[in-house]
């Protein structure tokens, strides 16, 4: 089981090769396909046995001990990423195939998509900083090229903003590392619990902020978020789709990893005055605007600090709520772009005064919509009601009033501007559709509707599948809580 865990990143950066080597755009599809193929296999396989005897998979590359080699570490919650990571990237390939978008037909695409699926699997497996921050390095050069492939004037503007805070996220992660390994002479996060734990407070905590900073400009929090809703509305919507859906949260997954294994029991307090910000200065820019990206973009912010929320108050069933909520995440933001790339394709823009009336040309695609933006409000009852639902139980329980007063706020506002969309796209004025979409919204882009299809199945299956699935994050935020186990399976007792 163990040689399982170098699959999901070998094979994506083998394919990447082979598309380099070979150019015919058959081939790199039918490589790329079979890559990301292996690393679903490979990935279901690790999270069926770290989900059949709770435990967790270590893999030390040559043998040598944790401390000094590169260690990949597999639980309940990297092993959930990077399944649902992988799939989300076969489904999303599948609708920039049927899209028929000019980054797609550039023989860099593949190679570049092959090297960020490598990138997001390093990161959910790396047992050690360094690693970490290669992880990070290998999605900014391929996200980048993906977000600037078309070489617009706005992909480019966009791209250098979207770059250069990137920069200074690798350079402010890079220095903590640094500063990591100066004060404890480790960087395995393994060895890290106990010998940051023997530092001075004042250094600890130095320590934890810059890793907060580097983690949170990836998760764009507050105030670090103003990068994101000026660069992701720019790149064609099958590479925002995977922007929205898995980058950003890494960044979470890194900071769940951070506060719970290496500073337990940190400042609760500036991670939830960071989440109730982000709340509500993500959903207030979603308002403020009226084109369907934008106001998705500014979403990715918002629901952010839920998950920051659920961290912030730190208990076993706030992560656990934590866990589910990221879960139904990912598909639901990533349907919601597919949704927004299919209603672009068709009409040219999303903009609500040139855009309107979809809803009498395609019933489907107005319900591919209405079912992710009613889960994202947090209606009952889909996903995302079960999902806000905990973590206000979760606060409740722990006497954090605020936060979940600011949480429900933003709930309703979401739903405000969730109906913003869906009036004016779908209802609104209706404006005369172009020839070949006079048939029906979804007959001409099966490959797109398809993929959209299944992630809005998928969506529901959480919501009907949501005892299993919150057990299992449970038992996720159980191993997290408890470092000792984590420390234990790659030290050994």
């Amino acid at each position: 089981m163990n040689v399982v865990l170098g699959l999901p990143l070998g094979l994506p950066l083998l394919g990447a090769a082979l598309t380099m080597i070979v150019r015919a755009r058959a081939a790199q599809r039918a490589i790329s396909f079979v890559a990301l193929g292996g690393s679903l296999a490979a990935s279901v396989a690790l999270l069926v046995e770290v989900a059949r005897d709770d435990s967790i998979v270590v893999s030390r590359l040559g043998g040598w001990p944790a401390a000094v080699t590169i260690t990949l570490v597999g639980d309940r919650l990297s092993a959930m990423m990077l399944v649902i990571a992988v799939a989300l990237l076969v489904l999303v390939l599948a609708f920039a195939i049927g899209q028929r978008a000019s980054d797609e037909r550039s023989p860099f695409y593949h190679p570049v998509y092959l090297v960020l699926a490598a990138g997001l699997a390093q990161a959910f497996l790396a047992g050690d900083l360094f690693n970490l921050f290669v992880a990070f390095e290998l999605m900014l050069m391929a996200s980048y090229v993906l977000l600037t492939l078309e070489g617009t004037d706005a992909q480019i503007r966009a791209g250098t903003t979207y770059v250069v805070l990137n920069v200074v996220e690798s350079v402010v992660l890079l220095t903590a590392v640094g500063l990591v390994f100066a004060a404890t002479g480790t960087v395995s996060m393994a060895d890290l619990p106990e010998r940051l734990a023997a530092l001075p407070d004042g250094v600890r905590t130095g320590l934890n902020l810059l890793l907060l900073v580097a983690f949170g400009i990836k998760a764009a929090v507050f105030p670090l978020f103003f990068w994101l809703p000026d660069s992701y509305p720019t790149a064609p919507s099958s590479v925002t789709a995977i922007f929205a859906g898995l980058l950003t949260k890494v960044g979470v997954y890194t900071l769940i990893r951070t506060e719970t294994l290496l500073f337990p029991g940190g400042d609760s307090t500036l991670l939830l005055w960071i989440a109730g910000l982000t709340m509500i200065i993500g959903v207030l820019g979603a308002m403020s605007h009226l084109e369907m990206k934008r106001i998705l973009s500014f979403h990715i912010v918002s629901q952010i600090g839920y998950m920051v929320m659920g961290l912030g108050i730190g208990t076993e069933a706030a992560i656990a709520a934590t866990v589910f909520f990221l879960l139904h995440q990912i598909p639901v933001k990533t349907a919601l772009f597919l949704v927004q790339g299919i209603v672009e394709r068709e009409t040219g823009t999303t903009a609500f005064d040139r855009t309107g009336g979809l809803v009498h040309r395609s019933g489907l695609l107005a319900a591919l919509f209405l079912l992710p933006a009613l889960s994202l409000a947090g209606l009952p009852p889909f996903s995302g009601f079960l999902g806000k639902l905990a973590l206000v139980q979760a606060g409740f329980a722990d006497g954090a009033h605020v936060i979940v007063t600011v949480a429900l706020v933003g709930s309703i506002l979401t739903l405000i501007s969730m109906t913003k969309i869906w009036m004016g796209v779908f209802w609104g004025e209706v404006h005369p559709a172009p020839p070949e979409g006079r048939e029906g919204v979804l007959r001409h882009h099966r490959l797109m509707s398809a993929s959209t299809i299944v992630l809005v199945a998928a969506t529901l299956a959480i919501a009907v599948l949501a005892g299993p699935l919150y057990d299992f994050c449970a038992a996720a935020a159980a191993q997290l809580v408890d470092p000792g186990r984590y420390v234990e399976a790659v030290l050994g007792p």
